[in-house]
């Protein structure tokens, strides 16, 4: 007689490894694909490995890409709970131009294999408990609170959520049936809804216009004794948090993930650096004497890669990967905020003063690794790559 699993290849959580404990990065293997709104999919991948996944709620991953022959890299929100540790899933939004998120779109299918990066993150509710959550969110940035929620939702929790999600049309709201499913399972769930406008063939009769503090006023009246996390783009997160201090919500309870990796270039990391970024002109790093001040030299340190045999002066205040980019030379990079952990290299010698915003395991550090978007050297420097 043939005995079916009905779940396929998942074994007892107990009984396999995590995916991304030993390695910082392993294989994913595409599950499904899900279209979520006109311009948004969901992918769900399992472990090529067999092993199961295991990560805070809000924490993301970096897709490590051939994208017609350019080596790329792109981080995204885990859409899926860790209380499902046998799959795991980011949902895209398809972007006007984006290089990644369109080739995400057009090439991956069930059986597409990927190369990724271990979670990584600090936006999450495990870090910061509290009985009354508020999450607020725009866009494809539901998906990290979305995932909290779910996971709240799996572990029976009585924790008081409210889900606030601002859209431009109903067309747009992603996960937007699931949502309003919630609250009629778990009583402790509120989910409210924004558009700013109507879809074709849909009136939208709900909360309309943008989120400002008359409208948080109305919808969460106990605002003060709410622990909120926002996430989308950083025009909706400034208007958030002016709102927020405006209402004098104590600040130290709010918590914002944001980054969206499509239109960013090495001029977006560097700051004010110009098209010509080999060029390093006549920069002179702040704090530094004059020309006629005679100790300019010595605020000036070096930073050598071994790999490629370049080297670069940087600022003490300056982060590596900004003076890097300044210098002409491109490193793996992505958030620029310490958080992805696409910019990880070795330091083979030398002290930095490092940063960072969750990209980094302590385990990495202890092996002498660092971020370079977020460390600024406090001597002569040599890094790996």
């Amino acid at each position: 007689m043939t005995v079916v699993d009905p779940l396929g290849t998942l074994g007892h959580p107990g009984r396999v490894g995590v995916w991304g404990d030993e390695e910082d990065s392993g294989e994913l293997v595409c599950l499904g694909v899900r279209d979520i709104t006109h311009d948004v999919k969901t992918f769900w991948f399992e472990s090529a490995g067999g092993h199961v996944f295991f990560f805070d709620p809000g924490q993301f991953i970096t897709l490590h890409l051939d994208v017609d022959g350019q080596r790329v890299e792109r981080s995204y929100t885990i859409s899926s709970p860790p209380t499902r540790p046998h799959r795991l899933a980011i949902t895209v939004k398809r972007q006007p131009g984006g290089l990644v998120s369109n080739w995400l779109h057009d090439h991956v299918v069930p059986g597409t294999r990927l190369t990724a990066s271990a979670p990584l993150g600090a936006f999450s509710v495990v870090r910061h408990p509290a009985r009354k959550y508020l999450f607020l969110s725009a866009g494809s940035g539901i998906t990290p609170v979305m995932s909290m929620t779910r996971t709240l939702v799996d572990l029976g929790s009585d924790v008081d959520v409210l889900f606030v999600h601002s859209a431009r049309t109903p067309a747009d709201i992603i996960f937007r049936s699931e949502q309003w499913g919630m609250p009629t399972q778990f009583p402790t769930v509120n989910v409210v809804q924004v558009c700013s406008a109507d879809a074709p063939g849909q009136d939208w009769r709900g909360h309309r216009g943008r989120l400002d503090q008359a409208l948080l006023a109305q919808v969460v009246p106990d605002l003060q004794e709410r622990e909120v996390f926002v996430c989308g783009p950083e025009g909706y997160m400034s208007v958030v948090r002016e709102a927020l201090r405006d209402a004098g919500f104590d600040m130290t309870r709010y918590h914002e993930e944001t980054f969206v990796f499509e239109s960013l270039g090495p001029s977006a990391f560097a700051g004010s650096v110009a098209e010509g970024v080999e060029d390093i002109g006549d920069f002179q790093p702040s704090g530094a004497q004059g020309a006629d001040g005679g100790d300019a030299e010595q605020a000036v340190f070096t930073v050598s890669m071994a790999a490629s045999g370049r080297s670069f002066p940087c600022a003490p205040d300056e982060f590596i990967l900004d003076a890097a980019f300044r210098a002409g030379i491109s490193p793996p990079s992505s958030c620029s905020q310490g958080m992805c952990g696409t910019c990880k290299t070795v330091l083979l010698s030398g002290e930095v003063d490092m940063q960072h915003n969750g990209g980094i395991r302590p385990r990495e550090i202890a092996a002498g690794k660092v971020l370079i978007c977020c460390s600024k050297p406090l001597g002569d420097v040599s890094l790996d790559r």
